[in-house]
């Protein structure tokens, strides 16, 4: 569940910095995929360690 959320607000932020930056549809994309597998592999490297932490 972490790993969707993470990678659903990367891909927000993303769209928002490309947009930021005056980029065109695929610079929105391109950013959106990159900050969203980001926030993924941080949601799935939290996931594991509160799962190891757990118990």
């Amino acid at each position: 569940m972490i790993v969707i959320a993470g990678f659903v607000i990367g891909v927000l932020l993303g769209l928002r910095a490309a947009r930021k930056r005056g980029g065109n549809r695929l610079d929105m994309l391109q950013y959106g995929f990159v900050h969203g597998l980001i926030f993924a592999l941080l949601g799935l490297l939290a996931t594991i360690l509160a799962a190891r932490l757990s118990g």
